[in-house]
Parts: structure tokens; C-alpha cells; sequence
């Protein structure tokens, strides 16, 4: 995959966005920027814990919100509304990983949601989708708001326990590329990331033929 800016979104809250992202960050030896931050601790603060990468650096966010909720929700306990042409792509020539708040669409104000953040940046998404009871409905349903948007795609990650039933049927519906699979951790620190983050070049190379 080229070193290029990606915008990781989910299928839903707690898929596995922040731990992907900083996956991301480390094999590409990008950035990162969470453009609309709702409550704490800040996923920020997270990646820069775990990633290692020398050239790794954090950009604030367009909005940092205190209240844990949709942040369509949380701007308007603090009197704000998030106004997407606001959300300008933080200066730098690394490439940027931008990550969403929960699923795609998550409102962030009355008219808009998540990925339009991605359509605004012209950014392709990776995927997170987390194995569950209901997750290829959910995963589906993702798939179809991504596709009416004509949102670009590089690939899914799994996030889970395997279940190669479930990844099979999204798989082939999608026609995603699967990029990784994330296995339950114990604990994630920067050694588990970049292992990962290995496994992730490895894989995308492997896809792509690309370094």
C-alpha cells in the first residue's frame, strides 16, 4: 500500500478503530489525527502510547468534547456544533492516519455524519469490524452506506475471536481485501503493535505488491 493518508472507521463504538490506527500509524510510519474527540480518555493520548515509530507525531483535534455521547450530542452540551469545513487536514507531508468517531454514521451535527469527514478529505477508508453475534448484519449495512456514498475502500480488519464463517460471507459480499486480524490481547503495548504492524506490511505487500 502506498504511504498515503487513510481514514480507519468501524462498524460500530468499541470495534477496535484506535487500536487499528495506531497499528497503521507504525507500519507506515504516518501521523495521526482524530478529527472530533468525545469524552476521555482522549484516543490520542492511547496511540501515542503505542506507537513506537521515530517519525510518529499527533495532531489536536478540530474538536475535543468532554461529554462521553455522540458528538452531535456532546457539541451540544457545550453550546457548539461541529461545522465539517472546520475540519482542515492538519499540515504535513507524512501520510496521515485519520481516525472516526464510532460508525459511519455517527451524526455530527443534523445534516451530517462521520464519513462525510472522509468525503470531505477525499481519504479511502480501512474498515474495522469486530467479530460479534449480529456483526455481518452489521458489517453489510456499512458496506451498503459505503458504497451509496462511493467511498473508497482499501480492505477490512478483523477484530476478534476467528469466526471463518462469518469473515467468509462479509468477505464475499464486500469483496473487500482482509488486511489483518486482530486477535484478543491480554494487554496491547507497543510491542504488541508493532507486531501487528508487521503483520500488516507483510500482508499488504503480499496484496499489492507494494512495500
Amino acid at each position: 500500500m502506498k504511504k498515503q493518508d487513510v481514514f480507519v472507521t468501524a462498524i460500530g463504538t468499541d470495534s477496535g478503530k484506535t487500536v487499528v490506527s495506531a497499528i497503521v500509524a507504525q507500519a507506515l510510519g504516518a501521523a495521526y489525527w482524530k478529527p472530533v474527540q468525545s469524552g476521555l480518555p482522549r484516543d490520542a493520548d492511547t496511540v501515542a502510547a503505542w506507537v513506537s515509530h521515530p517519525a510518529f507525531e499527533v495532531f489536536p483535534s478540530a474538536y475535543e468534547l468532554q461529554m462521553p455521547a455522540s458528538p452531535h450530542a456532546s457539541a451540544a452540551a457545550e453550546g457548539v456544533e461541529i461545522q465539517p469545513e472546520r475540519i482542515v487536514r492538519p499540515q504535513t507531508a507524512k501520510p496521515l492516519v485519520i481516525e472516526g468517531a464510532g460508525g459511519v454514521l455517527v451524526p455530527l451535527n443534523r445534516r451530517h455524519f462521520v464519513i462525510d469527514i472522509a468525503l470531505q478529505l477525499q481519504v479511502p477508508v480501512i474498515l474495522v469490524s469486530n467479530l460479534y453475534l449480529g456483526s455481518i448484519n452489521h458489517t453489510l449495512l456499512t458496506y451498503e452506506a459505503l458504497k451509496a456514498r462511493r467511498v473508497p475502500v482499501l480492505g477490512i480488519v478483523f477484530n476478534g475471536e476467528p469466526n471463518p464463517q462469518s469473515e467468509d460471507i462479509i468477505l464475499h459480499h464486500t469483496g473487500y481485501k482482509k488486511l489483518l486480524h486482530i486477535l484478543p490481547e491480554q494487554k496491547i503495548d507497543t510491542a504488541t503493535i508493532e507486531r501487528y504492524a508487521e503483520e500488516f506490511r507483510k500482508n499488504i505487500y503480499e496484496l499489492t505488491g507494494e512495500r
